[in-house]
């Protein structure tokens, strides 16, 4: 799978950026879906950029989504749309009393939008990352409404908001698909000395959005498993870090980091629904590597039993910096030049060529018999 940068929310400098704009991938996504396709891959993650598609409040126009809504049934991609990605229209947050009612509201018209205009099956990631972005915004001030000691605060709101907007949607489409992102991460301990009840504690704050919604946390707020049918973890090179906040390297360097295969199995034992690698990727000339280690631990994964559905390589086009556009990340299977035109990372295409045909062959029936 494949997933483009749609982050739409207030930067720490006060601006509003929205990087499909700043890509252009909003109107190149036929030339940015024929690209996919010449690798074999249909289906992609999308963003629908909540504070440009609701004009005024409870007021929406959806027009800018119908470039990839045609490009998708014209090239048989397969979309899966976040909602609310990071970003919310201006003067709103999630602590914010018509929060909710708004987010309802969005999740109302883009369902009877999508219903109209498009013939694949709808799926959706309400909030996309609600414990990071919980952290980013209520933690780190590292967007709106830029707070401290606040990232709990912001986690209960926003997975209020996520099991009414999931009601709603399921109200408008019945057989409208949920899936629910989070990040995958793991805490280790810095040294001998730090109690294992404290990692513990650590490693299980990427757990309480899932446990809300699916309604182990916070019964108020009316959770249940039954209102998602797929999760989705986010892991990246920098997901594994010590209890002082330590990043742990990768390539590993003196400290061996825990398998993915095994985050990735806890998690499909705690929740027992299907899982997608909902963004996985890397920087500069480590792309192609991480690739490749990824591959081999999403396969592990399936011997493992579970049931794993995709690996979304995250972003597919280059992305500026959030906080400083004028800064790319190299981290796409195509840069951008100074005109936005897509450039091969040539180790980057090889790699999901060599990735996908391993896939292909590990996985067929045959080979499993054999083994």
């Amino acid at each position: 799978m494949g997933g483009f940068e749609c982050a739409d929310h207030i930067n720490r400098s006060g601006l509003r950026i929205n990087l499909l704009d700043e890509t252009q991938h909003e109107i190149r996504a036929e030339e940015d879906y024929k690209l996919l396709v010449s690798l074999g891959i249909k289906v992609v993650r999308e963003g629908i950029c909540w504070s440009k598609v609701e004009t005024i409040p409870n007021v929406f126009d959806f027009s800018s989504l119908r470039t990839r809504i045609e490009a998708a049934e014209k090239l048989d991609i397969q979309i899966i749309w976040d909602l609310c990605h990071f970003g919310y229209p201006d003067g709103l947050f999630p602590t914010h009393p018509q929060f909710c009612n708004r987010f309802k509201s969005l999740c109302r018209s883009f369902a009877l939008f999508y219903k109209k205009k498009a013939t694949q099956p709808l799926i959706v990631v309400p909030i996309n990352e609600i414990s990071f972005l919980s952290w980013h915004s209520g933690e780190m001030r590292g967007t709106v409404p830029f707070a401290i000691n606040s990232g709990f605060d912001m986690k209960y709101h926003l997975c209020k908001a996520a099991i009414e907007g999931i009601k709603v949607l399921k109200q408008c489409d019945k057989h409208c698909t949920i899936l629910i992102v989070e990040p995958l991460v793991k805490v280790h301990p810095a040294h001998d000395n730090v109690a294992q009840e404290k990692i513990e504690e650590l490693n299980n704050y990427q757990y309480q959005a899932l446990d809300i919604i699916a309604g182990r946390l916070c019964p108020e707020l009316d959770g249940s498993p039954d209102l998602f049918d797929m999760v989705g973890v986010n892991y990246y090179f920098n997901n594994q870090w010590d209890h002082l906040d330590q990043t742990l390297p990768w390539p590993p360097v003196d400290r061996k980091l825990t398998p993915l295969s095994c985050l990735l199995l806890k998690i499909y034992y705690r929740y027992n629904k299907p899982l997608i690698l909902s963004e996985t990727g890397h920087f500069g000339d480590l792309r192609a590597q991480w690739l490749e280690e990824i591959t081999l631990e999403c396969n592990r994964a399936l011997f493992l039993g579970i049931d794993l559905r995709g690996i979304c390589i995250y972003p597919v086009i280059d992305r500026p910096d959030w906080d400083n556009l004028s800064s790319y990340s190299n981290c796409g299977i195509w840069d951008l030049d100074q005109d936005k035109n897509r450039v091969a990372h040539q180790p980057s295409i090889e790699a999901v060529s060599k990735c996908l045909q391993f896939m292909d062959l590990q996985n067929r029936p045959d080979f499993l018999l054999a083994k």
